[in-house]
């Protein structure tokens, strides 16, 4: 593994690159740290160059300023993270906030895009106005703002399935609680108010697939995943477990992503040497 700090606009964003092969770059959600994905990328690092990374304010990145944070900003992170260390290309995975981040990128910087896999995004506003989560970012940041952000995130991590009841690596849970009052300050208001652009999606040229876990279906956070790949006329999965199995189970999600992505990879190019190899 190497490590690193990117120079981008107004921040330096840390990052970490494992292995060799067709690069895959990991977006984080909520708490913004690339450690979420650490075991992942270890487990993926034998066929794909994985990047992974701090997002910009969060963690080990800099950047973190009173104004609101924008995905139009974060996209432009993920797209210089692609240019820097991608060759100006890779496919792309995101999970819950890294998953809008994902969607937004697609729509904006299609060039850099390979293929994007786009798990459990919390899009709430696709849902009806009827549904009773269509405006559950507008309470979180509400109930942050009168209890305080370490409250209202402990509040936020029991609405999601099994989360609560797994432990998290140390240095991992510290960085977060580190990040709290900035996410919910600074980005749940850009997430809560996410709304794909459908047809930019829709007239991607690369493969696009949503998914979400098996442990989560119906929540809140698993059914706009539904919603947008039948708007976009894009293919769903069902992968193993809860919103973040990949933290806590990383074999058995990466199994399910190391399938989808090499499925993605072989539409697009040729399948690489160390796949077709003897040895």
């Amino acid at each position: 593994m190497r490590s690193g700090m990117l120079a981008v606009d107004g921040a330096e964003l840390y990052y970490e690159v494992r292995g060799s092969g067709p690069e895959l770059l990991l977006i984080p959600g909520a708490g913004g740290d690339g450690g979420f994905y650490q075991g992942l990328a270890e487990d993926l690092s034998d066929a794909f160059t994985v990047i992974t990374y701090d997002r910009r304010g969060n963690s080990r990145s800099t950047g973190r300023t009173e104004e609101m944070m924008t995905l139009t900003q974060q996209a432009s992170d993920a797209k210089g993270l692609i240019d820097e260390l991608a060759g100006g290309k890779s496919l792309v995975f995101g999970n819950s906030g890294g998953a809008i981040i994902a969607l937004t990128l697609a729509a904006q910087h299609p060039e850099v895009i390979r293929g994007l896999i786009a798990h459990e995004p919390p899009a709430v506003k696709v849902l009806p106005e009827t549904d009773p989560w269509f405006d559950f970012f507008e309470k979180v940041i509400a109930r942050a703002e009168e209890a305080g952000a370490p409250v209202a995130a402990g509040e936020f991590v029991q609405t999601m399935r099994g989360e609560s009841d797994e432990p998290w690596p140390e240095d991992v849970q510290q960085r977060f609680f580190g990040n709290v009052e900035f996410l919910f300050s600074k980005e749940f208001a850009d997430f809560g108010g996410f709304v794909p652009d459908f047809d930019a999606l829709k007239a991607a040229k690369f493969p696009i697939l949503l998914g979400a876990g098996s442990t989560d279906r119906g929540a809140y956070y698993a059914r706009p995943s539904h919603e947008i790949a039948k708007r976009i006329g894009a293919p769903w999965a069902e992968f193993p477990g809860i919103h973040m199995e990949f933290l806590h189970r990383p074999a058995g999600f990466g199994a399910a992503l190391r399938a989808l992505a090499t499925e993605m990879q072989s539409r697009i190019a040729d399948v690489p040497e160390e796949w077709t190899s003897e040895n």
